[in-house]
């Protein structure tokens, strides 16, 4: 994905395969916002894709990358899951408090959690939140205000994000929401079946997030892996996520280069070695 794709497809609205896993145990806890799969065993990792996404964005991570426990997370509403839970009101902030709550009824003591994009947001929020629960936390291709990746602010977008969060309601917004999910989607089919009017709420939500001021209450190690396609702009690019995460003091920040947004399917091996280095 383009990021300035993105802004542009939002303006223009604004101008209107699962892994072979085995179920999570049963806990006393049933999530409504997402799904969970568990697959090998190991410390525990938690792996949150993106908006639209599907869990299996994980899949050549999870492979190769063995001696693990990894919960698989599917946010209901995209890839074709029911939206569940997410019919309604938020849904990263909504996620990520059902998140902490999956870790608590189920014992899991201190998981390394593991976001891409929107994913991010959600791990960032439970670090922030819930300090005690995170072992490790690894944000791919996201920032803590997720606006300044269009040079905005949350406030500076909130008018156009609040156009597109009423979007798929409208006449003929179902299929401009669509249009958005072909943009900023992992290109998969299960992405495309995404539900529109839960990626509209949750593209506005991400859209107005701010979590700077959250940062300083992460205690778990974090690194940020971002992408970089553009030579020119590396330099620019390294000084906007320094900037962001400034208030984490001992954050680690990776660049990978030759790489847009699925970070993952474009550079897999540099992936997984910062990936599996990121575990260690």
């Amino acid at each position: 994905m383009h990021r300035r794709d993105f802004l542009t497809g939002v303006a223009a609205a604004a101008g209107l395969g699962l892994l072979p896993a085995r179920a999570c145990a049963a806990s006393a806890f049933a999530p409504s916002r997402f799904s969970v799969l568990v697959q090998g065993t190991g410390p525990d990792v938690i792996l949150i894709p993106g908006l639209t996404a599907s869990r299996a964005v994980w899949q050549a991570v999870v492979a190769g990358t063995p001696g693990y426990r990894y919960h698989l997370v599917q946010l209901s509403g995209f890839a074709g899951d029911p939206p569940r839970g997410n019919a309604r009101g938020q849904v990263a902030a909504a996620s990520a408090a059902e998140l902490a709550r999956y870790i608590a009824a189920n014992r899991l003591r201190r998981p390394a959690l593991v976001g891409h994009s929107m994913g991010g947001t959600i791990a960032l929020m439970v670090a922030a939140r819930q300090p005690a629960l995170a072992g490790k936390v690894m944000v791919v291709d996201m920032l803590p205000q997720p606006s300044a990746l269009f040079g905005s602010t949350a406030e500076g977008v909130r008018g156009l994000a609040d156009s597109l969060g009423g979007l798929a309601a409208a006449p003929g917004g179902r299929e401009l929401v669509a249009s958005l999910i072909g943009m900023f989607g992992d290109g998969s089919a299960a992405s495309a079946r995404s539900d529109p009017d839960v990626v509209a709420r949750a593209a506005h939500e991400l859209a107005v997030t701010d979590l700077r001021g959250e940062l300083a209450r992460i205690r778990a190690p974090l690194t940020v892996v971002y992408a970089s396609l553009d030579p020119r702009r590396r330099m620019s690019l390294d000084r906007l996520y320094a900037d962001a995460y400034r208030a984490k003091p001992g954050a680690k920040l990776v660049r990978v280069d030759n790489s847009g947004h699925m970070i993952m399917a474009d550079q897999p091996k540099r992936f997984r070695a910062l990936f599996a280095d990121f575990l260690r």
